[in-house]
């Protein structure tokens, strides 16, 4: 069953942000992953959460997302990431 990362992200530093996309992508396409939403307009409807640059990734499983999270390719990136960057993220299984 596929799964769908959501990422919510506020980039501090665009130049440094851009080092750890240049990285992330080709490790994206290994596991498997594919952009569906990178940074597009959004409209909120309802509640009071007020995202600031939403991500949606789909990966294969849960399974392949965490083997991609937790390895050791996605966590040195993550580190670019976490200097330039903030998020929130979930994962959900899809139907």
């Amino acid at each position: 069953m596929a799964a769908y990362v959501i990422f919510d992200v506020e980039i501090r530093d665009p130049a440094q942000y851009q080092q750890f996309m240049s990285g992330v992508k080709p490790a994206l396409e290994a596991a498997g992953a594919r952009y569906l939403s990178r940074g597009g307009a959004h409209k909120i409807y309802e509640g009071d959460w007020t995202p600031r640059r939403i991500v949606i990734l789909e990966f294969p499983s849960v399974a392949a997302w965490e083997e991609f999270y937790y390895g050791p390719t996605y966590q040195g990136l993550k580190q670019i990431r976490d200097a330039c960057s903030s998020a929130r993220l979930v994962s959900v299984e899809g139907v």
